[in-house]
């Protein structure tokens, strides 16, 4: 899996990285949102709980996806700003027995 950084805009007033980018996924199945995060993560050298992946989509035809992700200046800060739905799509899932 190799993530290239097509645009990194600087939301000033929400205190966020707003980032679209690309993975390149040869011969492999499309990646979860888990480990495009913590790719993310390493690659901007922040702590992955300030990293939200908004939206994964794969292209067709091609072993490519498209996503869009928010990188916040503090974890606190991020927690305030996302929708829940978002904060439960990047925690890892457990299984309930």
């Amino acid at each position: 899996m190799k993530i290239n950084i097509i645009s990194n805009r600087r939301n000033e007033l929400l205190k966020r990285n707003e980032i679209i980018f690309s993975v390149i996924h040869e011969r492999a199945p499309t990646p979860s949102r888990i480990e495009v995060r913590r790719e993310l993560a390493r690659i901007l050298r922040v702590d992955v709980e300030r990293v939200y992946v908004r939206k994964v989509e794969s292209v067709t035809g091609a072993s490519m996806t498209m996503g869009e992700a928010h990188v916040y200046d503090s974890e606190e800060h991020a927690k305030q700003i996302e929708p829940e739905h978002i904060i439960m799509r990047n925690s890892p899932q457990t299984k309930e027995k």
